[in-house]
């Protein structure tokens, strides 16, 4: 009987202490306050004067999200702020939550890709001319109106975009002065001009990964603060 009540003591003590740990922290996608769809892509960084972080993508699998893959990513060279306030021009990642309206690429597509897939050659260019109708708008060639110097020929990139994603900032609705050609590519020499990269490796993954009819999203962020990820 003695031996009996020992053991139960030692089961019951020990449940104690399990249930006094912690819980780990739920994945990411979860303590946001959005995903937008069904496979999200989290780009944190340590600060806003950060430029470099992690990237990891995300499938939700019943009532749960699981990592479907994780990369070191970069980011602005001079970091990142708040995207509903971020100045064209700043070298700055805008944080938030946004939708990924297609792929692009000097390059082919990879194999698995489902994403639309648009095929950069001479005449495409990424108008940034604040003035012009195709702000913030991929062109072909072209227009009159959009400044060679104030636009992106995306050929001359055959490293950064032989494949990318554009990212939704302030695309649908742009507000001039606010930024333009915000995507997520291959990596530079360092840090981006405000958009977000990853290893070539890491590129051809998550395009062979992204389902489009699963709504993926990107949300950029930080770890805490005014910018946390957390908050979009």
């Amino acid at each position: 009987m003695r031996r009996l009540l020992v053991t139960a003591s030692v089961l019951l003590a020990l449940a104690g202490s399990l249930a006094a740990r912690p819980a780990g922290a739920p994945p990411l996608p979860e303590r946001l306050a959005d995903t937008g769809g069904t496979q999200l892509i989290t780009a944190e960084a340590p600060g806003t004067d950060s430029v470099t972080g992690t990237l990891t993508w995300w499938d939700r699998r019943g009532d749960g999200w699981v990592a479907a893959g994780s990369a070191p990513a970069r980011f602005g060279a001079n970091g990142l702020t708040d995207g509903a306030t971020r100045t064209q021009g700043t070298n700055t990642t805008p944080t938030g939550l946004y939708d990924l309206p297609y792929a692009f690429g000097t390059e082919a597509a990879p194999p698995g890709t489902r994403y639309p897939y648009r095929r950069a050659g001479q005449d495409a260019w990424w108008c940034q001319d604040n003035a012009s109708r195709a702000y913030n708008r991929w062109t072909e060639p072209r227009p009159a109106d959009c400044r060679a110097d104030e636009a992106e020929h995306l050929v001359t990139y055959p490293v950064q975009y032989a494949r990318a994603l554009v990212i939704g900032f302030n695309y649908h609705r742009p507000v001039r002065g606010r930024g333009a050609g915000i995507f997520l590519h291959v990596n530079g020499k360092g840090a981006t001009a405000g958009c977000v990269s990853v290893p070539a490796a890491a590129m051809d993954r998550i395009l062979a990964w992204a389902d489009p009819s699963r709504s993926p999203h990107i949300a950029v962020g930080t770890t805490s603060g005014p910018t946390a990820i957390t908050r979009y």
